[in-house]
Parts: structure tokens; C-alpha cells; sequence
């Protein structure tokens, strides 16, 4: 979507150390980006956030996903019809609870962000059904400050 960002150094997006991570998280945040773990539907901070802005990886801040590919699916977890920055999200094969599922990952921190399933809405049909707490949330009005001004474009159409 924004190839901008792509062709700018995304270095800056890094995993801190692992006692650094600890302090820093809450401890949701933790098991869920670090430990593989799921929060609990419809009891999580972006479920039902409708504002403009893109949501970061929690741990690194690399832009992951936009509310303009947001939408309300009924899982109780936020959803994305695609990624913000595809370079920035890997997948991959998840057999976890007897099932085949599909993983989602941050590619420069390694979080664990959710799973993505193909019973999405057009124009993908692709449902990115992410944790709020491997999330964090940058207002539209605040991409500037936040060192996300790039993205504003995508806003004032």
C-alpha cells in the first residue's frame, strides 16, 4: 500500500533484549507477542476501535496495518482485510490446538501479531485476525509526531 515506506530504512525496527522486552510490556502483551498467546475476544483494547490512524507492532514499531483495511468481523479481535506494509508481516504454518492455521508474524521483532484466514470480505478476501496487546495504536492525528508521517497521505484522500 505505501510503498514509501518501503524503500525507507526499516532498520530502526528491532527487537529489544528480552529482560528489556519484560519491563517494558504488560504481561499480556508479553505472552501474547513472545509466548505465542491469544487474548480474550471481545476484552481487548482495538476490537471495536473505529478511529483513523495505523496500528505498530507493540514491540519494534513497525507499521503493521491500517484502519482503512479494518473492519468488524464478529471475532471479537480486530481485522484486516491486509496488511499496511506487507514486507513487514511474515506467515507461517501453524498445526497448534489440532488445527492448520496460519500464523502471523512482525518480519523485524518476531511477535507473534495473530493468524490470517481466507473467510474475509472482498476486496482480499483475507481476514488478518490480530491480538490488540501485539498492537499499538497511532491516531491519524498523531502520525507526524510519532515518526509515521508518510501514512497521512492515506488519510486525506
Amino acid at each position: 500500500m505505501a510503498e514509501t515506506a518501503q524503500k525507507k530504512d526499516l532498520s530502526k525496527y528491532t527487537k529489544p533484549p528480552r529482560q528489556e522486552l519484560k519491563k517494558k510490556l504488560t504481561p499480556l502483551q508479553y505472552k501474547v507477542t513472545q509466548e505465542e498467546g491469544t487474548e480474550a475476544a471481545f476484552d481487548n483494547e482495538y476490537h471495536d476501535n473505529k478511529k483513523e490512524g495505523i496500528y505498530v507492532d507493540i514491540v519494534s514499531g513497525e507499521p503493521l496495518f491500517s484502519s482503512l483495511d479494518k473492519y468488524d468481523s464478529g471475532t471479537g479481535w480486530p481485522s484486516f482485510t491486509r496488511p499496511l506494509e506487507k514486507g513487514n508481516i511474515t506467515e507461517r504454518s501453524d498445526r497448534s490446538f489440532f488445527m492448520k492455521r496460519t500464523e502471523v508474524r512482525s518480519r523485524h521483532a518476531d511477535s507473534h501479531l495473530g493468524h490470517v484466514f481466507d473467510d474475509g470480505p472482498p476486496p482480499t478476501g483475507l481476514r488478518y485476525c490480530m491480538n490488540s496487546a501485539a498492537l499499538r495504536f497511532i491516531p491519524k492525528e498523531d502520525l507526524e509526531k510519532e515518526g509515521y508521517g508518510e501514512y497521512l497521505k492515506l488519510f486525506n484522500k
